[in-house]
Order: C-alpha cells, then sequence, then structure tokens
C-alpha cells in the first residue's frame, strides 16, 4: 500500500491543481497545440522506426546464444540506465557539425541538429530498448518446431516470419510498441541537448512543461495532464485488446 501510494498522490495532486475552468482555453493555446502536435508526430514516428528497425535485430537476438549476443543485448540496452543527457551529448557527438559524421552531412548539405529529425532520432535511441527487449522476450517463446514445420509445409522465410513468428509473437511485439511509444513522448533530456528547445519546431511536451514552469505553471501543469491522459488512455488500450486475445484463447 505506501508504494501505491507514492505512486497515486502526485498524479492525484496534478489532477487537483489543474485548471478546468480555464483548461479548454490552455489546451487550444498555441503553444501547447504545437508541442501536442510534434510530440504525436515525432513520437509515432520514432515508434515506426523502433518496430521497423528492431525487429529484425530483435529475432537475431532470440535466435542466437553465446556471448556475442550477450554482449550486443547489454549494447541494446544501455540506453535504458544512461542518463538522457548523456544520450544528448553522444548524439551530439556522432550528428554534430564537429561530430563523427557531422562533415559528410555538411558537405551533402543535410542539418539534423536542432530540426525535428533530431527530435526523432533522440526519442529513438532512448526507446528502441523497450520494444527490442520485449520482441526478443516474445519471439523466445516461440518453438523453433512450429517455424521448422511451416517451411517443410514449403511457406517461404518471409511467410514463416510473417504467418508464424509474427503471429505468435504479436502480443509482446504490441506491448514493447507502445511503450517505445510512450517512452518516446516523455523524453527530454536528450532532446533539449540535441535538438534544442524551439517553439514549433523541436519543442515537445516534455520541453513546454519545462518551460512552461518559467513563464505560465497553467500551461505546464495542463501539459502534465495531458500527457498523462494519453499515456493512461493508451495503456488501458493496449492492456483491453491483450486481455481480450487471452481471453479467447
Amino acid at each position: 500500500m505506501p508504494m501505491l501510494v507514492l505512486l497515486v498522490l502526485p498524479l492525484l495532486a496534478l489532477g487537483l491543481n489543474l485548471d478546468y475552468a480555464g483548461l479548454w482555453v490552455h489546451l487550444a493555446s498555441p503553444v501547447v497545440m504545437q508541442a501536442l502536435a510534434l510530440s504525436l508526430g515525432t513520437g509515432s514516428t520514432a515508434a515506426l522506426l523502433v518496430v521497423l528497425l528492431g525487429t529484425p535485430l530483435s529475432y537475431l537476438l532470440a535466435r542466437r546464444t553465446g556471448r556475442l549476443q550477450v554482449f550486443v543485448e547489454t549494447l541494446v540496452e544501455l540506453p535504458m540506465v544512461l542518463p538522457p543527457a548523456v544520450a544528448g551529448v553522444a548524439l551530439l557527438l556522432v550528428f554534430g557539425r564537429r561530430g563523427l559524421l557531422g562533415p559528410f552531412l555538411e558537405g551533402a548539405g543535410v542539418q539534423i541538429v536542432f530540426t525535428p529529425v533530431a527530435v526523432v532520432l533522440a526519442q529513438v535511441f532512448v526507446a528502441a530498448p523497450f520494444y527490442i527487449t520485449a520482441a526478443v522476450a516474445g519471439f523466445a517463446e516461440i518453438d523453433p518446431d512450429l517455424e521448422q514445420a511451416a517451411a517443410l509445409e514449403g511457406a517461404s522465410d518471409w511467410g514463416v516470419f510473417r504467418h508464424v513468428t509474427v503471429a505468435l509473437a504479436w502480443p509482446a511485439l504490441l506491448a514493447g510498441a507502445v511503450m517505445a511509444w510512450a517512452r518516446s513522448l516523455g523524453e527530454f533530456g536528450a532532446t533539449i541537448i540535441f535538438a534544442g528547445n524551439f517553439p514549433g519546431r523541436t519543442q515537445t511536451m516534455p520541453l513546454a512543461i519545462y518551460l512552461g514552469f518559467e513563464r505560465d505553471l497553467d500551461i505546464a501543469v495542463t501539459l502534465a495532464f495531458l500527457l498523462v491522459a494519453v499515456s493512461f488512455a493508451v495503456l488501458v488500450a493496449v492492456k483491453g485488446l491483450l486481455g481480450r486475445r487471452g481471453l479467447g484463447r
């Protein structure tokens, strides 16, 4: 019970301090609308990239054993425990003007730092481990004999992966994708260092909340409440979907 109180009390305080009378006015403000649109757009793009790029890696990690596999898994999981500011500095040292890829990007006329692309890259970097960890666990639970049986029946490699592997592992994949999306939506530290805090361009909801504490506390509380509401709704929807699937078995 004490842990439950500790988890619920801050959320309750957030709701009690929300200016309900001016809620719609704050929601309609340009700062909130721009931050919300940018967060949903970049967060969804980051989650999609994580799924597309992380699924093949997750499958390989689930089917491989040995020291190399453990080492790669450790590298993949490292962003989960790194301070976000470290992630931002690391990304800056890769894609910045003086970074590893900076001269090549500058020569090609491509700018990443302080753009929406930088927001997406920061979100992918910090959110990918959440999806990959869940996907590896989901793929690892699948009996390889089922995949081999489908292959013997004449299914192609892609057919086996699509109709057998993904079909059986989709609850874990969905849960991981939602966690990655939620992590992207709440990303702050890496974003502010790597992408900056420019309204309408790189200012996501967490960055707008940070700025709101200095300029307009009501806006900050409204954004915080909105983030909680969206995240809660998505988690409830996913749990309901997975629950119905479990009852249908």
